[in-house]
């Protein structure tokens, strides 16, 4: 299966580097603007390589590096300088690049004199499309295509692999200044006025399969006034208004918002369809079953249109046929879908399944549509991909019952849950769980999945498929709790092996259990004082491992390493089963994290104790923006406020526990059962104030039961 972009451990983007981000495409570039052959750097779009060199030379000579100014997530400006004129000392020209990513690239170049007389001088971008996959630059293994082809015309030149169908078109888009192509080059000869400025624009259209696409930019590099804009503009007037007074929080929430506008992925097809969600940049700048889903659950209060988006394209990827190589089954969701050219004769997108927790996640996602009572004839149309998803749990996935994996050959991924990296399922001693395995967290997420779905029977009046799905709820929990406890240390066990055996591991895994509900009570405060011990909780967030486990290393991927959206569902899970404090304290440490990241939480940072260190280590290779790093804010905010909504039944649950400092907040037009809300809560005041409910609608002020959001009522109805 090469050409495969799994998740993993990806070649590292450099600590300066500068990343651009507008839905499917980004740029990876230098503080200066340009972009260097032989690493990571470069333009990429629907899986390609699109520029691998990008170098703006004034007279031969680099630009000095001066500032960059971040605007958007696919907008910066690259402030620089010259080098000095001849027989100067001081440098006189001032260079601005004015770059906005999407569907290629657009970069205005503005060479400003400050000095007294005109200055003459030679312009020239070097350039190069390598036309690699994106894969094989993530894993550092670049084949280079033999047939890229170099065609000069008009004001500019087209780049293209004749084999992949794939390449660049590169033109001067103002026709005032004369511009020599050649191959490799544009080369502009300008005057710039004394005291005045020369201002050059560049347009890279992607070619895709034979075909350029239309640029998303105007001549001058302003959004054109159509499709593309209306899809950048829109998100700012549907989303929810968050004021705050406190300052750092207001700024993280707004990078949230910011970041998860800017991963939206649209299909040209479906002009109205919602959006879904790419999983992060730069990697991982498409659609993955298992993080688009979560992504789109911890942000649903923010934006409830990724969650439709999300589950329509799974839906229509949903597999309908058995294939090895892909990991296709009936009613399975896929894992990650990809648009690079795997042969000549393969193009497209390309959807490969080994993931064995998209498929319940799934079901539970809609659920939550539906306790928002949001969308809700989408979401009833959507029933019967939900019972494709259980089906293909009960006849693909449930062994001795409960939900397994195991790649179907040896190109698929070895670990097929979260921490699907090839160490990330281990024993206390260190030594690697072997396939097939039964994963404690995705056991939860089955059960949450039957939950949902009986929730959704017992609505309709079809009391068989209510009961069915109770049934089966019912058994996985009591058999969940029976086998994945290990009593002698009073901790789940993070799953099963091949042979049946305990992986005993002490990891973050259980957290989601909680979350998930499949957590009896009587063990709960164990579970919780093991994810706040020492040995898990850093005071930024809970480790994915503990740090008397064999296999513990504060700088790995999965084993010590703290990950914003893995804490954000234990933070739901703990206020869930009523540990207020201890969640409290796990959102204040992620949000001092992402203080210290500029407000940005990124996918993962290392998990060395605050004690140690007082600001959070940064992991080299963690994507930024990560889409579930970018939706945990709002998770943790959702999760201190209590909001707990059901909708169908005409009520919402509200009991603020704004930790000390917080302050007040103010959130305005959240979605909720057709209508919009605004909730406004206090720090040291468990009474909100929420406005717009729609009429019948009961307000509760208290927490909801423990186990109430997805355990069935105990009558219809209730």
């Amino acid at each position: 299966m090469d050409g495969w972009s799994f998740h993993g451990q990806p070649t590292a983007i450099g600590s300066g580097d500068m990343t651009l981000v507008a839905g499917g495409s980004f740029s990876v570039s230098t503080r200066n603007g340009d972009i260097v052959p032989g690493g990571a750097q470069g333009v990429y779009y629907a899986d390609t390589r699109l520029l691998s060199r990008w170098e703006l030379r004034i007279d031969d000579a680099p630009v000095e590096e001066l500032r960059v100014l971040p605007s958007e997530p696919h907008h910066a400006t690259f402030v620089g300088r010259a080098r000095p004129r001849p027989g100067q000392t001081e440098s006189t020209l001032l260079v601005i690049r004015d770059r906005y990513v999407g569907g290629g690239l657009c970069e205005d170049i503005v060479v400003r004199n400050l000095s007294e007389e005109p200055a003459g001088c030679v312009v020239s971008l070097n350039l190069h499309s390598d036309v690699c996959d994106l894969f094989e630059v993530k894993t550092g293994r670049v084949r280079f295509p033999a047939d890229v082809e170099t065609t000069l015309g008009g004001r500019g030149l087209r780049i293209l692999s004749v084999s992949k169908g794939r390449g660049v078109h590169v033109q001067a888009v103002d026709g005032d200044i004369p511009v020599i192509a050649a191959p490799g080059m544009l080369i502009f000869r300008v005057v710039v006025p004394a005291r005045g400025e020369t201002r050059l624009t560049v347009q890279v259209s992607p070619i895709i399969d034979g075909v350029e696409s239309e640029p998303w930019f105007s001549a001058t590099c302003i959004p054109e006034q159509g499709e593309a804009a209306r899809l950048l503009s829109e998100y700012e007037v549907h989303i929810p208004v968050v004021r705050a007074s406190n300052a750092a929080l207001a700024d993280i929430l707004d990078r949230s918002r910011i970041d998860l506008g800017s991963l939206r992925l649209f299909e040209v097809e479906r002009p109205d369809e919602p959006p879904s969600i790419a999983a992060g940049a730069p990697w991982f700048m498409t659609l993955f079953g298992r993080d688009s889903l979560l992504t789109s659950w911890l942000a649903l209060p923010l934006d409830p249109n990724l969650a439709l988006g999300t589950l329509y394209r799974l839906a229509r990827l949903q597999g309908v046929k058995t294939d090895p190589l892909t990991e296709e089954e009936p009613g399975k969701i896929m894992h990650e879908l990809r648009y690079g050219v795997r042969t000549a004769a393969e193009s497209g997108a390309q959807a490969y399944y080994g993931s064995v927790d998209a498929t319940p996640l799934f079901v539970v996602l809609l659920g939550e549509l539906r306790r928002w009572g949001l969308h809700h004839e989408a979401v009833e149309g959507l029933i019967p991909h939900a019972d494709a998803a259980l089906g293909w749990i009960e006849r693909h996935g449930m062994r001795d019952g409960f939900l397994w994996y195991q790649r179907k050959t040896d190109q698929g991924l070895v670990n097929q849950g979260w921490k699907d990296s090839f160490d990330g399922i281990n024993f206390a001693d260190g030594s690697l769980a072997r396939a097939p395995i039964a994963l404690a967290e995705v056991q939860g997420y089955a059960y949450a999945a039957y939950v949902a779905r009986h929730h959704f029977a017992r609505e309709s009046g079809d009391d068989e498929t209510a009961n069915r799905c109770m049934a089966r709820a019912v058994e996985l929990r009591e058999a969940f709790n029976q086998r994945f406890w290990l009593p002698g240390k009073g901790y789940f066990a993070t799953g099963l092996d091949r042979d049946g055996r305990l992986i005993d591991g002490l990891g973050s895994n259980m957290g989601h259990c909680l979350w998930s509900g499949i957590v009896e009570e009587d063990k709960a405060v164990s579970v919780a004082a093991h994810l706040l011990s020492p040995r898990m909780f850093t005071g930024f967030g809970i480790r994915t491992l503990a740090s008397d486990m064999g296999a513990y290393n504060p700088m790995s991927y999965h084993n010590g390493s703290v990950w914003p959206h893995d804490n954000a569902l234990m933070v739901a899970g703990l206020m869930r089963y009523g540990f207020v404090e201890e969640a409290q304290r796990v959102a204040t440490g992620l949000l001092d994290a992402a203080g210290s990241f500029g407000g940005r939480l990124p996918e993962l940072f290392c998990g060395f104790d605050r004690a140690e260190f007082p600001v959070p280590v940064p992991y080299p290779t963690s994507c930024s923006p990560q889409a579930w790093a970018s939706a945990t804010p709002v998770q943790l905010v959702r999760a201190l406020l209590r909001l707990d909504p059901r909708a169908p039944h005409g009520r919402l649950w509200l009991s603020p526990v704004l930790p000390e400092g917080f302050g007040w907040l103010r959130i305005s037009g959240i979605w909720f059962a057709g209508g919009r809300i605004t909730v406004e809560a206090a720090e040291g005041n468990t009474t909100p104030i929420v406005t717009g409910l729609p009429e019948g609608t009961e307000l509760v002020v208290g927490p909801r039961p423990p186990l109430a959001a997805f355990v069935a009522p105990a009558r219809p109805g209730a």
